[in-house]
């Protein structure tokens, strides 16, 4: 196989992620298929075909239905808003088409279970791939810190924090499902899981919506625009955290969309009987092992192909890249690698598990902007 046919739906930042990733995969992993980028879909006037005249695409569509039948087609993209996923994943998997789907893979458990098809399908779970990540992962395998008592998870973002930030797709329930759960919750679900084991229970939780009101957007929106229109409910989750039971550890799970001044702020600390392992998202490189920095390098996950030693500096679309390699090693291999929709769906799982341990009296927070 010298080269696959590549389907990106949805050209929004991520679409643009995805498209950069697979153009860059011959320079870092020349042993992989050439991607061939074939097709893109959008239905915002004009977004596709700007996509294609930018990044090369051999053709450009408003309606993602119209390549289900193209035959140069061998994987696809989907990097759609969340209520799409289903549809569109679905749809591809019963052609039999290998998929790389942004997390969280639909709205619940059972719209990921829908993407189920004969092709892999690799899902977008990118902070599992970090080098110091997977350093982690290894100290962690060998019982290099003990055994673990007790872990906390935190994925804290501002980018909803501005009480005039439109109220998009994301702060709808039929649209954006459980909000910041699904959202940054799913990254840290699965990288307790990835560094931990299996969640084996929820044991108390509570959700939050700090600011119920926002204004509508103008038009079509790319990220986190400014909103001019009337106000409108906000109507899922701004905040959350649960205490979840990890065989014998205790971990505790937090994220949030509207931490004012926290900016990108995600990681973990992990303590054991012997040590203890933190990592922050905004130093990717560097692990702490017991407080002292210790930095990935060649032999850590998939650094060598970035960056020939250590304390090289790589960046959010590296991940991007990585996860492009993985989904292509599964393709020609016919096995998987990385994140997988069996993690999306057990993600998706602990999640509703939390919503629901959380209770109706949760979510009712309100702050006075």
């Amino acid at each position: 196989m010298d080269q696959i046919g590549i389907a990106v739906i949805g050209l929004g930042w991520m679409g643009r992620v995805h498209t950069q990733a697979y153009l860059r995969l011959p320079q870092h992993y020349p042993d992989l298929p050439v991607p061939k980028l074939i097709a893109v879909a959008d239905d915002v006037p004009d977004r596709a075909a700007r996509a294609a005249a930018r990044f090369g695409f051999a053709a450009a569509t408003t309606d993602w239905r119209a390549l289900l039948d193209d035959p140069r087609i061998g994987a696809v993209s989907i990097t759609a808003p969340n209520f799409l996923h289903r549809e569109i994943g679905a749809a591809f998997a019963a052609t039999g088409r290998h998929l790389w789907i942004e997390k969280p893979v639909g709205l619940s458990a059972d719209d990921a279970r829908a993407v189920a098809g004969d092709g892999r399908i690799a899902v977008g779970f990118n902070y599992r791939h970090a080098p110091a990540v997977q350093k982690a992962r290894a100290i962690l395998r060998y019982g290099g810190i003990g055994a673990i008592t007790h872990a906390r998870f935190a994925f804290l973002s501002d980018y909803a924090s501005a009480p005039d930030g439109a109220l998009t797709w994301r702060f709808q329930r039929a649209r954006g499902g459980n909000g910041v759960l699904g959202d940054l919750g799913s990254h840290a679900v699965d990288l307790v899981r990835h560094l931990l084991g299996e969640i084996d229970a929820v044991v108390a939780a509570d959700t939050a919506i700090f600011l119920p009101r926002r204004p509508a957007p103008s038009g079509a929106t790319t990220g986190h625009e400014r909103g001019a229109g009337p106000l409108r409910e906000v109507e899922n989750e701004d905040w959350f955290a649960a205490l979840l039971r990890v065989g014998d550890a205790r971990v505790t799970v937090e994220a949030s969309r509207v931490a004012t001044g926290e900016q990108n702020h995600y990681g973990f600390e992990i303590h054991g009987t012997s040590g203890m392992l933190s990592w922050d998202f905004r130093r990717m490189g560097e692990l702490l092992v017991d407080g002292r920095p210790v930095f990935a390098g060649p032999g850590d996950g998939e650094f060598g192909a970035f960056q020939p030693g250590p304390a090289n500096a790589m960046s959010f679309d590296d991940l991007k890249v990585i996860e492009a390699a993985l989904f292509l090693r599964s393709i020609v291999e016919g096995v998987p690698h990385g994140a997988t929709l069996t993690d999306a769906i057990r993600a998706a799982e602990v999640l509703s598990e939390i919503a629901g341990r959380a209770g109706p009296g949760s979510g009712t927070a309100r702050s006075a902007r």
